[in-house]
């Protein structure tokens, strides 16, 4: 019952914060391009290398920092399912060049940062 109270605790923080690197990076401003969601799945990905190898490889974290951080948090931070609908929107929109642009870029920079977090903590 406790991991299920961690993963929550975690999304809640996760979906928060979020929503407030939405409203830092857009504002009120019409979303031309999703910077937010771009920038929410790289952070996220530098996290969760970050985490794994803290908590996963050598246990430097407690184990139930899995649930909070990573399943929780960074769960609810990350937003593929966000992702997914905006490159479609893209799409359909009939800007097919930005929405090949956004999925090649995202998935590039998402692979990167869960390589650079793991090997910079690899490193330490």
């Amino acid at each position: 019952m406790s991991n299920l109270i961690f993963i929550a605790l975690g999304g809640a923080g996760g979906a928060l914060a979020r929503y407030g690197l939405f409203v830092l990076v857009h504002g009120d401003e019409p979303v031309r391009f999703p910077w937010a969601t771009l920038a929410v799945n790289a952070l996220g990905s530098l996290a969760i290398g970050i985490a794994y190898v803290l908590i996963v490889e050598r246990g430097m974290l407690h184990p139930d920092w899995r649930h909070i951080a990573m399943i929780g948090f960074l769960g609810a931070f990350t937003t593929f399912s966000t992702f997914s609908l905006e490159a479609l929107a893209l799409f359909e929109s009939g800007r097919g060049l930005v929405a090949l642009t956004y999925v090649g870029v995202s998935v590039a920079a998402c692979l990167l940062a869960v390589w650079c977090g793991m090997t910079l903590v690899r490193a330490i």
